[in-house]
């Protein structure tokens, strides 16, 4: 069976759903709105699609049967909600919304409407993850210690100045919320869940109302502690990085690549870094927001569609894309009262 998509915004992120789209013998890309009508219609010309004229124009067709949410964050509940009323399978992207009363609203539409909802986490499908997982299933790392997440990108000025909504904390969110927020559900993922958080926020390098970099101390359920970094003031920009450390051994991802893996004592390292600009170092979505892989995204739609047809949750659902916001916001209450913010009580 085939399944029509609707993508609700053409901003950057969108290309990366089409091509994604466009890569799954189940999915069809069907039709596209954004509030800017000139946006839709280009968008809608490069990929052979219709440029519906509304929200309820895209919903009302009965060929769309998952929307791809792709608007500004904190838009994310207002648009969901809506395509859930309408019967519609939700993507949304990262993070689910900006608050956790948006993303609680959004999560119960669906599951009144008995909807499939699925949040970005494309991350959680790259190859160093799933071999990651692999082994803590296995316990080969014994019992985890220490986790770290790192996100050193650069961002210019230009581009928190290309669109109203960016650099807000209404619409959009700091780093940690916008770019950092890939790593931190990654950590979660590999970690468990976080019940303390005692974080700093500031804005070192750019004229925007929120944080361009944030620094926590985290503590895990399992008695684990742990580190995030975030920042797009990192010049030029730095692989992603997650690493887990247990009893047992240690191992390091970066750009979803584990680049290392050690375990016991005497054991040797190895690893693969994958493409490498001239310096030995991959930039990519580290300096560029349009420079994205969409196996990713393909992978986690494809998982989608599966859970449509298994009547099964998705594998990165709402109460994931919750989890990692909850932690989210706890860095950024921290950060504002300058104390240790419990979770989970």
């Amino acid at each position: 069976m085939t399944r029509g998509f609707g993508i609700v915004g053409a901003g950057v992120i969108a290309a990366m759903h089409a091509d994604a789209i466009a890569t799954l013998p189940g999915a069809r890309l069907v039709a596209v709105t954004d509030v800017a009508a000139g946006a839709a219609a280009a968008f809608a010309a490069a990929r052979g699609c219709a440029a519906e004229p509304d929200l309820d124009a895209l919903l009302a067709r009965d060929d769309v049967d998952v929307v791809c949410v792709c608007v500004p964050s904190g838009l994310h509940a207002e648009v969901g909600v809506r395509a859930a009323k309408a019967a519609k399978h939700l993507v949304v992207e990262k993070p689910i919304d900006v608050t956790l009363e948006a993303a609680d609203r959004l999560i119960e539409a669906a599951r009144t409407a008995d909807v499939a909802l699925t949040v970005i986490s494309q991350h959680r499908f790259d190859p160093g993850l799933t071999e990651l997982k692999r082994l803590l299933g296995e316990g080969a790392l014994g019992r985890l210690v220490l986790g770290e997440a790192s996100t050193k990108w650069y961002r210019t000025q230009a581009y928190y100045d290309s669109a109203g909504w960016r650099g807000t904390w209404a619409m959009d969110g700091g780093s940690l919320m916008n770019q950092g927020v890939h790593y931190v559900d990654l950590l979660r993922w590999c970690m468990g869940p976080v019940t303390e958080v005692t974080a700093v926020c500031t804005t070192q390098a750019h004229q925007i109302e929120v944080e361009d970099t944030a620094l926590a101390i985290v503590r895990f359920g399992s008695g684990a502690v742990g580190t995030i970094l975030s920042s797009t003031a990192a010049f030029p920009g730095f692989p992603q990085r997650l690493e887990i450390t247990g009893t047992e051994g240690t191992v390091i991802i970066e750009d979803g690549q584990m680049v290392r893996r050690a375990f016991g004592a005497g054991a040797r390292a190895d690893g693969d870094d994958g493409d490498e600009d001239g310096d030995g170092r991959r930039l990519g979505t580290a300096s560029d927001p349009a420079a994205l892989d969409v196996s990713g995204h393909a992978a986690q739609i494809a998982d989608l569609l599966a859970a449509i047809e298994e009547g099964r949750e998705p594998a990165v659902g709402g109460a994931a894309g919750r989890d990692t916001l909850e932690i989210v916001c706890a860095v950024y209450e921290s950060a504002r009262s300058g104390r240790t913010v419990t979770l989970g009580s």
